[in-house]
């Protein structure tokens, strides 16, 4: 069982999860070795300067 995390600030309490799917133009399969690690390391550094948790990642070759 996982436990849920409830956000709150000083009036409000929320808990917002996203969602994003997106391809490549065409879908091509680009996003192989070694380009698809180096994505997820973009996606963590974006999520701890934003203060953002990714629950899941999943990078495919043509899609995220």
């Amino acid at each position: 069982m996982s436990q849920r995390v409830v956000e709150s600030n000083h009036n409000v309490t929320f808990d917002c999860k996203y969602h994003v799917v997106f391809c490549p133009k065409y879908r091509r399969k680009v996003l192989i070795p070694p380009i698809d690690a180096r994505l997820k390391e973009l996606f963590q550094l974006k999520s701890e300067e934003l203060r953002a948790e990714i629950v899941e990642m999943e990078i495919m070759p043509d899609h995220v």
